[in-house]
């Protein structure tokens, strides 16, 4: 590890005006950045601690909805009976996201902002774009049995890999980012992450310097929610694939529904497509087979990856039937 200077701002305006330092980073519950500077990948000159800053409440929202503070712990987000009642999805995310030590520590903003586990990002010897533009993609022709389907470039094939972002997709969240001169803005959570294209360094739709304040959440949505996760061991582990869906019902037919995808692409992926193919279809599962079908429309594999293509098609179907089995039992 490179040496570094630290310091730990107690307003905003302090903080804001520090991460302007030449090498400056925002450090909030350092589960990822400290890995990666241990390992040379990030290589911070100075980190600015935001955990004294008053950044940990979850609260009420005019609309019905919640504020989620950028320094709210993951465990404490999940723990949350509003979050647990409201969006259960959420909740069962974040529980299924990490270790009970790491979520301890893990915050809301690092947890939308930690970057890629792909093997050869890690690997300072090995090409890698993301890490060194222009020196080219590893896993492209190498192994990558965890990488994208969905959204990928022959620059890039890594995969987001945050639960909790996915969720927050289908959520319709937004995410309040505060620059250090003047206002705050709001970005949608799909535009939140960006697709590799030419330029997968470039992560998301931050600014410089920008600080992300909190994550806002909608009056929660009518029908029943699911969250669903497949990976290669039941205990802590990243996602192969992993499904947040909505339904809401009118009878027996779909009246709305939400599909978002984690561990497919370099993004939390919104399914479109299946959610208008869903619309007004009856509940049965060839309508959730149809749409776990149209959620992998333009999928592509690489070789060691091309399994998760139809685990993602039946993983969609499964939370479908699960979250029309929540709407039905009034839980959505």
């Amino acid at each position: 590890m490179r040496a570094f200077t630290y310091e730990r701002p107690v307003d905003m305006a302090a903080a804001l005006q520090a991460i302007a330092r030449p090498g400056a980073k925002f450090l909030g519950g350092g589960t990822n950045l400290l890995d990666l500077m241990k390992v040379e990948v990030e290589t911070p000159s100075h980190l600015v601690d935001i955990s004294r800053l008053p950044l940990a409440q979850v609260e009420e929202t005019e609309d019905g909805g919640l504020r989620i503070g950028a320094t709210v712990t993951n465990s404490d987000l999940a723990a949350d009976r509003r979050v647990r009642e409201r969006y259960p999805m959420l909740s069962r995310a974040l529980l299924n996201g990490a270790s009970g030590q790491l979520r301890n520590q893990a915050t809301t903003a690092g947890n939308l902002l930690q970057r890629t586990r792909c093997y050869y990002f890690y690997d300072t010897a090995k090409p890698c774009n993301k890490r060194s533009p222009g020196s080219g993609c590893s896993a492209l022709h190498g192994y990558n049995r965890i990488h994208a389907v969905l959204g990928a470039s022959d620059a890039c094939i890594a995969v987001h890999p945050s639960d909790m972002a996915v969720a927050m997709a289908a959520l319709d969240a937004e995410v309040e980012a505060q620059p250090a001169n003047g206002n705050g803005r709001r970005i949608k959570l799909v535009d939140f992450h960006r697709l590799p294209g030419t330029t997968p360094q470039v992560e998301t739709a931050l600014r410089e310097g920008e600080l992300i304040t909190a994550v806002l959440l909608p009056r929660p949505p009518f029908g029943g929610q699911a969250y669903r996760k497949v990976r290669d061991r039941a205990s802590y582990d990243f996602a192969l694939v992993s499904v947040a869906a909505l339904v809401g019902l009118d009878g027996d037919r779909i009246r709305s529904a939400r599909i978002a995808l984690g561990g497919v692409a370099h993004k939390p992926w919104r399914a479109h497509e299946a959610e208008q193919q869903l619309v007004g279809k009856s509940a049965t599962d060839d309508s959730f087979a149809a749409a776990g079908a149209a959620a992998m429309t333009g999928a592509r594999g690489y070789g060691l990856n091309d399994f998760k293509i139809s685990l993602a098609s039946r993983t969609v179907a499964a939370a479908l039937t699960e979250a029309v089995q929540q709407a039905h039992l009034g839980k959505g």
